[in-house]
This record gives C-alpha cells, sequence and structure tokens, in this order.
C-alpha cells in the first residue's frame, strides 16, 4: 500500500489518495473520502488564496480514476465551482461493473451517511442495480470522464503534471486526487499454459458454462463465490486451493460451497483422464475421477496447479502426487496486486519498502540505541562520562539531600533518571496524541492508566519519593526501618539504598529479575514477586486476557501503545515470523534455570553443588562473555533484546518487538491465556474480509481469521490495545469474556466508534 497520511495526502505535495487505497474497501468509505478530499483542498490556505486556476490550460483538481470515490470528488469539485477532470483507463464504475451477473452488493456501515452528494438508496442491491443507479446519479450531476490512462505524476514547481499513457499528453493540474482503487494486474499461477485463451480472471456471466468442466483456483471470497455461481448455473466445478482450510473467506461462502460439495444433484458420466499417475488420495479431491454430476462442486484443499494444457489441468497435493482432471476452463480468482508501479513512478512511498535512507536512518537510530543503552546500563560510554567527569557526573555538589532540591540532585547522578524522564515524556506526549486521534472512552482510559503508572511507581517513587523519605529518616527505625531494610537494602552508592528494586512493584518476574536473583535471598521481594507472577497475573488474565498486564499495565506497553501506536501496521506477520515468538520461550526458560540455581546457591553455600550452581549462577547472569563482548542475560535479554532491538526497530517494525517475541513474562502469560475467559467477540454478519483488523495488529495475529469465521478471538498474543476493534470500519469486533454461565459478556466500555455510533443512533 502507498503510505498515507490520516487526511488521504502523501508525500507529494498536492496529491491525495482516496478510495480502497486508503485502506477499507468499502463503496460507502470510498465516497465518503472523495468528497471529503475535495473539501480539504478548499480549506487549504494555499488553494483558496489562489482562487480558481486562472490559466485555462490547468485544472483545478485532476482525478485519476472513475470508479465511486473519483465520481463523489468530481460532483463535489463540480458543486464547489472548480475546474477538474476525470481520467479513466477502462470503463466508469469498473469495480462494480466486473462483479459476477446478479451478484449482492452490501453498502456497509449500516448507518453511515457518506459526506457529498453520491449516496446510496439501500443497504443491498443487485450489481446491475447498483451500476445503473451510480451511472444515472453521474449523469444527473453532469459528471463527463476522459478516458485516458495515466503513467505518473510529478510536481514542478507549483503545478502537477500528469503524464498520459500515450507519452504525448500532459494534464497539468494544481490538485490531484488518485482513485484508482487496489486493482493493479492479476496475480499469476507462474504454471505452463497460464496464457491460454481459456484462463480467465473475472466470471461475468456463469450461464455461459453450464455442462462444462471448470476449476476455479484460490481461497478468497472471490474463488468461493465464482465456483458457487458456476456450480448452481449447471457447471462442474472443482476448486483448488493450496492451504488445508479456507482462512479468508466469509462463513456463508464457505457453508454454501459445502453444501453444494455434499449435496449434488444427479450424476452423469464424465471421460476418465488419461493419465494413470494417480488413482486416489486424501480428501474428495483424490477419489477416482468418475462420475460428475451437473452443477456439482468438489472441493481440492492442499492442491496446486501443475500446469493447464489444452484439454485439461494437473494438479499436486502436499504429497507430491499428480492428477488429471478434464477441463474446459479454468479461473484464477488470485485477486491482485495493489498498483505499485504507479506510486513508484509518482515518487510516492510504498508503507514497508525500504530504499537507502531507509536503511541510513534505521542504522543511524539503532546506533544511537546502543550508545544510550551502553550508557544507561553502566557500560564504556558511561565510564567514560564518569572518568572524564562529564554528564551526568560534572552535576556540582548536591545540596541538603534532606531537600527536595538535594534529592532530585543525588537522583541525577544516575543515568537512568535521565533514561527514566525521557521514558515519562514520551509517554505522556504520544499518549496526548493517541488519545486526540483514537477517540473512544477505551483509549482515553488506557492511555492515561498507563501513563500514571509509568510516572509515579516507575519514576517519582523510585529516583524521587522513596529518597526522600529515607534522607528524613523515615526509614531509620520502627517499621519504617523493617520495610527499607527489607525490600531497599543498604548501598555504597547514590542515595545510600538500593531504591531502584521498587520497580518491582510493577514489572513482574521474569520481566524484572534483579529483585530474585539478589546475592542474598530477599525474602520479601521473594514474596511479592511469587504473588504477582503467579497468583495475581493469573487471576486477571483468567478474566480480562493477558492485555490486562501488557496493555494497562506494563512499561513496555505504555511505550508500545503511545510512541508505537502509529507504527503498529509495521508489524511483521505470518508463519515464519510466528516462530520466532519461540525467543521469549527461550528467555523464559533460562530464568526458570537462573532462579533454580540461585535456589541452590542459597540453600547449600559451602557445598561443592552450591558452589557450581552459583559459578553457573553467575556466569550466566553477569560474567559471560567471548572476546570481550558481553553475552550474559543482562546485556543480551535486558540492554540488547528489551533495549536496543526494542526500541531502536519501533519506528521500522511497531512497538511491540520486544513484547511479541522475547519477553519472558509474555511467555509465561500466554500459558495463563489458556485459562482465560476473555475474548474479541466478532459480530460475522458484519464482517466484510476487509483484512483492516488484521493489518493494525501489532502482535502479529490475523484477526480476520477470526471475525469472518464468526469465531472468538482468543490469540494468546492479544495485548487489549483495542486497535482492531477500534479500525474495523463496520464495527464487527468487541471486547468481552465468557460468563461463568458460558454466555458471552460484551465490556460496557466502549472502544468502537462504530458501535458508539450505532448506540448513540439508537
Amino acid at each position: 500500500m502507498p503510505e498515507i497520511r490520516e487526511d488521504g495526502t502523501t508525500a507529494v505535495p498536492g496529491v491525495r489518495i482516496v478510495g480502497d487505497l486508503t485502506g477499507v474497501p468499502l463503496l460507502k468509505f470510498s465516497s465518503d473520502s472523495g468528497a471529503r478530499a475535495v473539501r480539504a483542498i478548499l480549506a487549504e490556505p494555499e488553494f483558496g488564496k489562489a482562487g480558481t486556476a486562472a490559466d485555462p490550460d490547468v485544472v483545478d483538481v485532476a482525478i485519476v480514476g472513475g470508479g465511486v470515490s473519483g465520481i463523489a470528488a468530481a460532483i463535489e469539485a463540480k458543486k464547489a465551482g472548480l475546474s477538474f477532470a476525470v481520467f479513466e483507463a477502462t470503463e466508469v464504475f469498473s469495480t462494480v461493473a466486473n462483479f459476477p451477473k446478479g451478484k449482492p452488493i452490501y453498502t456497509y456501515p449500516t448507518g453511515m451517511t457518506p459526506a457529498g452528494d453520491l449516496q446510496f438508496r439501500s443497504e443491498v442491491h443487485p450489481k446491475e442495480q447498483l451500476l445503473e443507479d451510480l451511472e444515472a446519479r453521474r449523469k444527473a450531476a453532469g459528471i463527463d470522464v476522459t478516458f485516458a490512462r495515466i503513467e505518473r505524476i510529478d510536481r514542478r514547481g507549483g503545478s502537477l503534471f500528469l503524464h498520459h499513457g500515450d507519452k504525448k499528453t500532459v494534464t497539468r493540474a494544481r490538485r490531484a486526487i488518485v482513485a484508482i482503487g487496489r486493482s493493479g494486474n492479476h496475480r499469476r499461477l507462474g504454471v505452463p499454459g497460464e496464457d491460454s485463451g481459456k484462463v480467465f480472471n473475472r466470471l461475468y456471466d456463469p450461464k455461459e458454462f453450464f455442462g462444462r468442466q471448470v476449476l476455479v483456483v484460490g481461497g478468497g471470497d472471490s474463488a468461493l463465490e465464482t465456483a458457487i455461481a458456476l456450480g448452481t448455473s449447471g457447471a462442474h466445478v472443482t476448486l483448488s486451493y493450496r492451504k488445508k482450510e479456507f482462512a479468508r473467506p466469509k462463513s456463508e461462502n464457505v457453508e454454501m460451497i459445502r453444501m453444494l460439495e455434499k449435496n449434488p444433484s444427479a450424476p452423469v458420466a464424465v471421460e476418465k483422464p488419461t493419465s494413470e499417475r494417480v488413482t486416489t488420495s486424501t480428501g474428495a479431491f483424490m477419489k477416482a475421477a468418475g462420475d460428475h454430476p451437473p452443477g456439482s462442486v468438489r472441493i481440492a484443499l492442499g492442491t496446486q496447479v501443475v500446469r493447464i494444457d489444452r484439454e485439461r489441468v494437473i494438479l499436486k497435493d502436499d504429497s507430491g502426487r499428480e492428477v488429471d482432471l478434464g477441463n474446459d476452463v479454468v479461473f484464477t480468482m488470485l485477486g491482485r496486486e495493489a498498483p505499485l508501479e504507479f506510486f513508484r513512478r509518482c515518487r510516492i512511498p510504498i508503507r514497508g519498502e525500504w530504499k537507502p535512507v531507509t536503511w541510513i536512518s534505521f542504522i543511524a537510530f539503532f546506533v544511537f540505541c546502543v550508545f544510550l543503552y551502553n550508557w544507561k546500563a553502566g557500560g564504556t560510554v558511561n565510564q567514560y562520562f564518569q572518568a572524564h567527569q562529564l554528564f551526568p557526573y560534572n552535576v556540582r555538589k548536591p545540596p541538603d539531600p534532606a531537600t527536595l532540591a538535594g534529592t532530585v540532585a543525588i537522583s541525577a547522578r544516575d543515568p537512568g533518571f535521565y533514561y527514566s524522564i525521557a521514558y515519562c515524556l514520551a509517554v505522556l506526549l504520544f499518549g496526548i496524541q493517541r488519545i486526540r486521534v483514537r477517540k473512544t472512552p477505551y483509549v482515553t482510559a488506557q492511555t492515561a492508566t498507563l501513563t500514571a503508572i509509568q510516572l509515579v511507581p516507575l519514576f517519582l517513587l523510585p529516583f524521587i519519593v522513596l529518597p526522600f523519605l529515607g534522607h528524613n529518616g523515615v526509614f531509620d527505625s520502627g517499621f519504617g526501618k523493617t520495610f527499607a531494610d527489607n525490600l531497599f537494602p543498604a548501598a555504597d552508592y547514590g542515595h545510600g539504598r538500593e531504591y531502584w528494586r521498587a520497580f518491582g512493584f510493577i514489572l513482574a518476574w521474569p520481566l524484572f529479575i534483579w529483585n530474585v536473583f539478589s546475592p542474598k535471598p530477599l525474602a520479601w521481594w521473594l514474596v511479592i514477586a511469587f504473588v504477582q507472577t503467579f497468583v495475581i497475573i493469573p487471576l486477571i488474565i483468567r478474566r480480562w486476557g493477558k492485555g490486562a498486564y501488557c496493555g494497562w499495565i506494563c512499561s513496555c506497553g505504555a511505550l508500545a501503545e503511545t510512541m508505537g501506536d502509529a507504527h503498529r501496521q509495521k508489524m511483521p506477520h505470518g508463519p515464519i515470523w510466528n516462530r520466532v515468538n519461540m525467543t521469549g520461550q527461550v528467555v523464559l526458560a533460562t530464568a526458570f534455570l537462573l532462579f533454580i540455581g540461585r535456589v541452590i546457591s542459597w540453600s547449600w553455600p559451602n557445598t561443592r553443588v552450591g558452589h557450581a550452581a552459583s559459578k553457573f549462577y553467575d556466569g550466566l547472569l553477569s560474567n559471560w562473555s567471548i572476546l570481550g563482548i558481553q553475552l550474559n542475560y543482562y546485556h543480551v535479554v535486558d540492554i540488547f533484546l528489551a533495549g536496543i532491538i526494542g526500541v531502536g526497530m519501533y519506528f521500522w517494525f511497531s512497538g511491540r518487538v520486544w513484547c511479541r517475541f522475547a519477553c519472558p513474562l509474555a511467555a509465561l502469560m500466554h500459558i495463563y491465556t489458556r485459562f482465560s475467559r476473555f475474548r474479541i467477540f466478532p459480530e460475522k454478519s458484519k464482517c466484510i474480509s476487509c483484512n483492516v483488523c488484521t493489518s493494525v495488529c501489532h502482535q502479529g495475529i490475523d484477526v480476520m481469521n477470526f471475525a469472518n469465521k464468526g469465531l472468538p478471538m482468543e490469540d494468546p498474543e492479544c495485548v487489549r490495545c483495542s486497535a482492531c476493534v477500534q479500525a474495523c470500519p463496520t464495527g464487527v469486533l468487541a471486547f468481552g469474556r465468557y460468563a461463568k454461565n458460558g454466555l458471552p459478556v460484551l465490556d460496557r466500555m466502549p472502544a468502537s466508534p462504530v458501535r458508539m455510533r450505532e448506540a448513540s443512533e439508537v
């Protein structure tokens, strides 16, 4: 997808993108975005000052694409009195026109009224009726379309130049609206025979294929709808899909295709394949080719096309066995590639596409993070600063530590003090931005809670409150002394006590290991850590899911949900990346080994076993290095994975890199989530399989795979960030849980703007 800002603007000044390419493939949203783009152009100070174009050869707005969004923009431009031109490469409303004959088209969301004058009369239209209505509205508005292909747009001075496909014609414009949709070139199988005349990418009238042998390739809604239309029109259909199960299509389509497979009409004889390569295999597909009833559908899951011949096709299953099928026609319903080459020619960046400047910025920031965390961890950088009395060691002699100023001055000698200030400011400032952009009560409450926890118990308490109390004698006698001696042992640095251990009140073991892995057992911290990790967290996960901690309490989550909010769509998805999640299991296992080693060293301190355990523990925790490079738990996990990798990749791989792939506490909570009642419940009748929910999940969850099947989402990676719930354009998703009686109960705090709007209308 091209990189588009919230308002549709791009890296090329004056060029806006509307319609499907904004991320929501819905007719109402397309119409709305087209009209709003023109209104936004009219509101631009520079555009308004100049008035309409003085040069008759320069149009105010050039609209590329004659679909719903393009025509909606044209109607709005004409109403505003602007000069404009609409360019279309194929036919007006081509996406609608290319749907199969009689296909019902839904205009979701139900209660939405798009901006502008291109409206829809009802919530469901037959294709022909919708197309006729759209055409009537276009003609009534007096919108003419120029049939021409625009190859690229570039900016020179104050004008945009639209280069036509004939390489001779150039249109000049003050502003341009790109409304070409997602559909570029059809995806290809890449097999011999694919370019033959019997292979098609679109189905117009299924009745034309009555009685013919048809292969449909694909596993999405388009493929299933094509197979259903052909099967119910009397064709003999085999549906081939490379995976073992359908993940993407609407549940209604899956139910229909299964019904057609199980309930065929009366059988007729069909020519058997001439090849003897296979006679049996797995599933319905691998039955010996024999009677194939008219109007029937066979499903061939786990198969791929090997070759397309004149009178047959060859498929191969997962085991490598091949089968010949008699065949008259093939439909490859694999979808289309986005028209990325057009945007590259226009110099509009592609989301996720790395250029030299991307690599340079990534490497520079990564090097900065190495410097930052080396300084924070007391490494070479910090030692150099200390030796040369540089920041923060050039601070003057602190005043009376019993004063607030003195307490702060002493804390200011710790690099972690400045790091925590920067962390709090990032959470606060980006949190305010998140609340402004994502206007739901859920996001407001979550962000405020994360900010408060980061500020008070994770900054003020260890760096100011506890040291200030200590310097004023609160911990010198009585219960105060008992409290401090058991939680904050004496130290020969800083404030004289290890107040940094207060992080353990919020950051549970094994995320924060240092209160458990102390040289001598700290009984109070052992109890706190045990209760946190094995009692409190399992209980809150039982009711609210893993995200109750990861999304509402944890400091890693605080930064991810605020500073990382605008980058959540950059998280890598897919089975390969899901395997990388095992890194967290390895870190968790290491943490348990360290704990066992420490317990042995505590229990048998003067024995051979105790010495061996202590040596193992010290080596793995702090002393292990190769060629002078520290490879112990502290440097590998805390500094490299959680710090350098976790923060260094924020702006390129989402803010949850550490949380998803390597956090040991998250790995432990995956076990607890098996017993959780928390779910994200979908209203499957509203799901349009737009994939928006999956694309915004920065934990890499395929949310749509649950939603379009009507299955409650229970993936253990979910951190309750609400991005999928909020981004869903039709209000499909909602947070909730299973009650004790087994019935679903939805959360009262709204997280979906669509559901909020629907509730207010009711």
